[in-house]
C-alpha cells in the first residue's frame, strides 16, 4: 500500500505532466517525484521534448545522491528499452532506489519490463496507485494513441445558454468573455493541434495561436490544421501567416484526417471547428473529451453549437459525462468526457506508441 507521502508525491507527479502536456509528442507527458529514504521530497521532474530526459532522469538529477535508498513515484511505469534515451529503469537502479510507485502500467511491448527488471534487482515495485486518475490526466492523449492509433480529440465550443455560436446576422465576437477566452489559449497550449473547417477559416478568419493575457505568443505553438476538402482557404488567411506551422488538409473525413496526424506526431487535438465539422466527428464517435463555455445570453436563433447528428429520438440522444463545472468571470466552463472509454487494453506494438522517446 502506498504511504500518505507517496500518495501526495503522486498527485504532484500528475501535476508536473499536465505541465508539459502538449510538447512531448509522440511521448508521454509523465511526472515523477523523488523522495528519499525519510519521505522528504527531495526531487521532482517531468518528461523533456522527443530526445530529451524522462521524468525518472530529470528527478533523480535533481535529487542527486539523496535518492539512494528512497522512492520514486512515477505516473508511467519506467520504460526497460533504448530509444533516444537509455532505459529508465537502468537509471534508477543506478541511483540506488529501493522502491517505485507506479501509476499506470506500461501498456506497450517494446517499452515494457521496467517493473519486472526492477524487482530482479531488489527494488520494491508497487504498480496502479490512482491509475484511474493518471490515465485520466496527462496521460490520456498518449494512451488514445496506444489503444486506437489515433490522437485524442477535445472538442471546444462556446455559445449562449439556448446552444447558439452565432447570432442570426452570422456575428459571433464575442460570443463569452475575457476569462473564457484567456481558457481557450491555456487550452490550445496543451494540444499539439488546433483543427478547424474551410468554413470556420473563411468566416472568422481565425489565427489559431496560443497567447498570453497580454496577447503575446507563446514560445512553442501548436499545428494549425484547416480542412478544406474544396480548396477554399485563401492564401491570405491568418491561418497561413508565419506565427505557427500550418497544415491544409483535404482529408475524406474525421478518422481519415486523424490518421494523417498521428503520422505526423499529433497524440492530441483541439477541434474548434464550426457545427458541421464538430457533428462529422461526434456522429464518427471520435470525441474523447468537450470543453463547452456557456455565456449568460439568449439569442433565439442562429447557428447552433452542433450540427445533424442523425438523432430523432430522446431515447437515442448522446450523452456525455460533466467532469468538471469551473466559473470564467461571467461565463461557466463545463468539461466533459464521453461515455466511451478512449480505448480498450490492448497492447500496441507500434514503436510510434511506445513510451521511449
Amino acid at each position: 500500500m502506498p504511504t500518505a507521502a507517496e500518495r501526495h508525491a503522486m498527485a504532484r507527479a500528475r501535476r508536473l505532466g499536465a505541465g508539459v502536456l502538449g510538447s512531448t509528442s509522440p511521448n508521454p507527458a509523465v511526472g515523477a517525484v523523488v523522495l528519499a529514504a525519510d519521505g522528504t521530497p527531495v526531487g521532482e521532474g517531468a518528461t523533456a521534448p522527443p530526445g530529451g530526459p524522462h521524468a525518472e532522469v530529470r528527478a533523480l538529477a535533481e535529487a542527486g545522491d539523496r535518492a539512494r535508498g528512497g522512492t520514486v513515484v512515477v505516473t508511467l511505469e519506467p520504460c526497460a528499452h533504448t530509444g533516444r534515451t537509455g532505459p529508465c529503469a537502468d537509471a534508477l537502479l543506478a541511483a540506488g532506489v529501493s522502491r517505485v510507485v507506479v501509476a499506470v502500467p506500461e501498456p506497450t511491448s517494446p517499452a515494457g519490463g521496467g517493473a519486472a527488471r526492477l524487482r530482479a534487482a531488489g527494488v520494491e515495485v508497487v504498480l496502479g496507485v490512482e491509475q484511474a486518475e493518471a490515465e485520466d490526466g496527462a496521460l490520456g492523449a498518449w494512451l488514445t494513441g496506444v489503444r486506437e492509433q489515433r490522437p485524442q480529440v477535445v472538442w471546444k465550443v462556446a455559445g449562449t445558454l439556448d446552444g447558439r455560436v452565432a447570432a442570426a446576422d452570422g456575428s459571433s465576437r464575442w460570443v463569452t468573455g475575457r476569462e473564457a477566452r484567456a481558457a481557450v489559449h491555456r487550452l490550445r497550449a496543451t494540444c499539439d493541434a488546433v483543427l478547424v473547417g474551410s468554413g470556420t477559416a473563411l468566416t472568422d478568419d481565425p489565427q489559431l495561436t496560443v497567447r498570453d493575457a497580454d496577447g503575446v505568443p507563446a514560445g512553442r505553438q501548436p499545428l494549425r490544421v484547416v480542412l478544406d476538402r474544396r480548396g477554399r482557404l485563401p492564401s491570405d488567411a491568418r491561418v497561413l501567416d508565419d506565427a505557427a506551422p500550418t497544415l491544409v488538409s483535404a482529408a475524406a473525413g474525421p478518422r481519415e484526417l486523424l490518421a494523417e496526424l498521428f503520422a505526423r506526431d499529433v497524440r492530441r487535438v483541439l477541434l474548434e471547428g464550426g457545427p458541421t465539422l464538430a457533428a462529422a466527428f461526434l456522429r464518427a464517435g471520435l470525441v474523447d473529451e468537450a470543453v463547452v463555455h456557456l455565456a449568460p445570453k439568449l439569442l433565439g436563433g442562429g447557428a447552433s453549437l452542433v450540427g445533424d447528428l442523425g438523432i430523432t429520438s430522446i431515447g437515442d440522444a448522446l450523452t456525455l459525462s460533466v467532469v468538471d463545472v469551473t466559473r470564467l468571470g461571467g461565463d461557466v466552463g463545463i468539461r466533459l468526457r464521453a461515455y466511451r472509454h478512449t480505448g480498450g487494453s490492448r497492447s500496441a506494438e507500434s514503436p510510434a506508441a511506445t513510451g521511449g522517446s
